[in-house]
């Protein structure tokens, strides 16, 4: 194996488990709580916002790793 594969493959598998964490920190709860569909669908479109954020702050501690690696 090269080590690119190497390299999407261990992007891959972090990728599915924090999707995987998401959907079950995250939107299982969010889902759960509330019983009317309408409100359901809201609590999922809303967390949403969240696995952005979460995203962004890992991007910026990324960025930040690389910037300061020197």
């Amino acid at each position: 194996m090269s080590r690119t594969t190497i390299d999407y493959l261990v992007g891959a598998g972090a990728g599915a488990i924090g999707i995987g964490l998401y959907a079950a920190l995250i939107l299982v709860p969010a889902w759960s709580a509330y019983s009317r569909l309408w409100e359901r669908l809201a609590a999922a479109v809303l967390s949403l916002y969240v696995l952005a954020v979460l995203v962004g702050v890992g991007v910026a501690a990324a960025l930040a790793a690389v910037y300061a690696w020197d």
